[in-house]
């Protein structure tokens, strides 16, 4: 009967999950699209309701909720599921969709080239495993560790990317350090400067239209082949307007266009972060920058002490963290009790970042590149990165979590080299992190407008 009542416990957290993913798809993914297909909703909330409860376990190992044999049942389904979506569900729908939207191929050779690309997913999965560590074939092919080993390794790389630019990018937006000092009278000018270039274009390109007219009126329609000889020669109209002059500076002006428009929307995109750092938010913001950009530079030197010397650490930052207060300190507290709270609230906090910040990131980058035509693919996509992000996530915090809370975790995951995921997520953190520094600081320098060009 304990079995049972953990099952139900399971199955209904699982069903909120499934409403939420649901309500996000529908609120926020799709609130500007029509949904067309039902199945492609119905495998996005699944996905999103089996990575949430990863997470949940995570939760329940710690506060030891349910049976330790039932946990570990619903581990070892849950992971299955989820790495059945990812490696079978999701890639053959997203074939299906990309080769079912060629029209010119009937539907028999659309379930054949479904199948033939699916395989070589397979396929090109499996050898992702040749350059890594990972677990070879007499580990077994069809098993959770070898699944877990190949999607984690995909999945490790979108994560550590993701952090280093989120690491970086955070205290460059929410810090007032990094806002240019921007003038209304800065704007003005370069508005100014933009109308001003603008009838420029407008009076050149009406030479050109005009110049073209009187050409066309005075010299009858000509042979093909004539007009063509002529026209490689003639550089001027009968007026005395040089065309190909006239192009010239057209094109110039328009890239001249093009560069104070883009000047004048990163002052006005300053302006509107001066009056947001004026606000109540804009203050909060401004303190968690600060603080996130300590986290940061700890965080880029640590990656690179234990790339340098090859480190990985032996127990998890709350274990560490009491051991100093007990031992160094010299506080009376109990460790068990305060492991276990200070070890959830952690971990909580990790599970609602991370859950958050996925689900911005998603969603910013579905409205970036989405459309009418590829939305559902694209959502499949999204579906996809979403399960292999998760699935690494639970890899991961393993270490977050004291000895004691991570058992089953590791019984579940089997012999797993976990110390090699951990260093290649500070390889691609560090190098994630280094390349968004690169791109802002080039991106801070303004740019040069030549105002010879207005003359």
């Amino acid at each position: 009967m304990a079995f049972l009542g953990d099952c139900v416990i399971v199955f209904v957290s699982q069903m909120l999950f499934f409403a939420g993913g649901w309500l996000f798809f529908n609120k926020q993914l799709f609130k500007h699209y029509e949904i067309r297909h039902i199945s492609v909703q119905l495998i996005f909330s699944s996905t999103f309701a089996l990575s949430i409860t990863m997470f949940e376990l995570i939760i329940f190992e710690i506060i030891d909720v349910l049976e330790s044999s039932s946990r570990y049942f619903h581990w070892r389904l849950g992971l299955t599921l989820l790495l059945f979506m990812v490696t079978a569900v999701i890639p053959v729908y997203i074939c299906y969709s990309v080769i079912h939207s060629i029209s010119f191929f009937s539907d028999r050779w659309v379930r054949i080239l479904t199948t033939l690309c699916w395989f070589v997913f397979l396929y090109g999965l499996w050898r992702i495993g040749e350059p890594f560590p990972l677990l070879s074939a007499s580990h077994g092919i069809f098993t959770i560790e070898q699944g877990v080993s190949r999607i984690s390794v995909i999945g490790v790389t979108v994560m550590a990317i993701l952090s280093g630019f989120g690491a970086v990018n955070y205290p460059y937006t929410s810090m007032t350090y990094f806002i240019k000092p921007v003038s209304r009278n800065d704007i003005i000018c370069f508005e100014r400067r933009l109308a001003l270039t603008i009838d420029m274009l407008t009076a050149k390109k009406r030479r050109i239209a005009m110049a073209i007219y009187n050409h066309n009126k005075q010299h009858p329609a000509k042979p093909r082949i004539w007009d063509m000889l002529t026209s490689a020669v003639q550089r001027t109209t009968s007026s005395g307007e040089d065309i190909n002059q006239l192009k010239l500076e057209v094109y110039g002006l328009e890239e001249l266009q093009r560069s104070v428009f883009l000047e004048l929307s990163s002052l006005k995109n300053m302006e509107e972060r001066q009056r947001w750092s004026q606000t109540l938010q804009g203050k909060y913001f401004n303190v968690l920058g600060h603080f996130f950009s300590v986290y940061c530079v700890y965080k880029i030197f640590m990656c690179c002490i234990n790339i340098i010397f090859d480190r990985v650490g032996r127990k998890d930052p709350v274990t560490r963290g009491l051991e100093i207060a007990v031992h160094w300190c010299g506080f009376d507290i109990d460790l068990a009790f305060w492991n276990q709270h200070v070890s959830f609230l952690l971990v909580g906090c990790i599970v609602v970042t991370s859950i958050r910040g996925l689900l911005l990131t998603l969603t910013k980058f579905f409205y970036r590149i989405s459309s009418s035509k590829s939305s559902n693919i694209i959502v499949l996509i999204l579906g996809q990165i979403m399960g292999m992000y998760f699935c690494s996530s639970v890899l991961l915090m393993r270490m977050n979590m004291p000895a004691e809370y991570r058992v089953i975790i590791t019984e579940v995951l089997g012999n797993l080299h976990f110390n090699f995921y951990h260093r290649w997520f500070d390889v691609i953190f560090l190098v994630s992190a280094l390349t968004t520094i690169i791109v802002l600081y080039l991106s801070r320098k303004p740019v040069r407008v030549d105002d010879t060009d207005l003359h």
